[in-house]
């Protein structure tokens, strides 16, 4: 990894060149220009009666969406271009002949070139350890329930099914609870239980059921 300490800004090349040149001149011209980049070039001129420059320099510089070349690009592109007539000119550190704003320019894209990096690594890793999560039983796909002989047979798959409940046997508290059981003459018994709300004392009559001759579950006369 480079040391951007190393390496002149173009205004500290500017400052020398103009103490050694103060008659000098130095002249930029867009090469290119589109809608997402630009290319400058700078002569340089030892002084202002020269016909042909000094040196030259070329720059490039693309157009984005975020950063200072949003807006700025073809500064920028300008700046870099007389960096690098000045560089040819000799106004750089040996073998620093990028300015420091090229490479920090290098630096940021290295940063997120290594941020890319991380970011797939960390995925690649994760994956390694994903644990597939079970998907829950949709409630509104149909099951395949086994035929029934009677009516407490119905009853049973009916509360297996949705939990206790039947949607037709409802009151003004919503729906029912089946309730089963055994009287004191040995009798069985069935009824559609009222189930208000937590703390609610008002409950509705319930509906009585009784074994029929047949063994299944019929509602009790009134």
């Amino acid at each position: 990894m480079f040391n951007l300490d190393d390496y002149e800004t173009v205004e500290e090349r500017l400052i020398k060149y103009w103490k050694d040149h103060p008659d000098g001149q130095i002249h930029t011209e867009i090469i290119e220009v589109s809608a997402s980049r630009f290319i400058v070039k700078a002569s340089v001129f030892r002084t202002e009666a020269d016909a042909r420059p000094w040196t030259t320099g070329l720059a490039e510089e693309t157009v984005q969406g975020r950063g200072v070349n949003a807006t700025s690009a073809l500064e920028n592109c300008e700046t870099s271009a007389i960096g690098r007539a000045l560089a040819n000119a000799g106004y750089a550190t040996k073998g620093k002949r990028a300015s420091r704003e090229e490479m920090g320019k290098v630096a940021a894209k290295q940063v997120v070139q290594d941020t890319v990096q991380q970011v797939k690594a960390k995925m690649a890793e994760t994956s390694q350890h994903y644990v597939p999560v079970v998907k829950e039983e949709d409630p509104w796909t149909m099951q395949v329930a086994p035929p029934v002989a009677t009516m407490e047979q119905a009853v049973e798959m009916v509360q297996s099914v949705l939990g206790g409940t039947m949607p037709e046997e409802s009151c003004s508290h919503g729906a029912r609870v089946w309730k089963t059981g055994t009287s004191k003459a040995g009798k069985p018994w069935g009824m559609w239980k009222c189930n208000p709300p937590h703390g609610t004392s008002n409950y509705c009559d319930p509906i009585w059921y009784s074994i029929a001759a047949d063994g299944s579950w019929k509602p009790r006369a009134e």
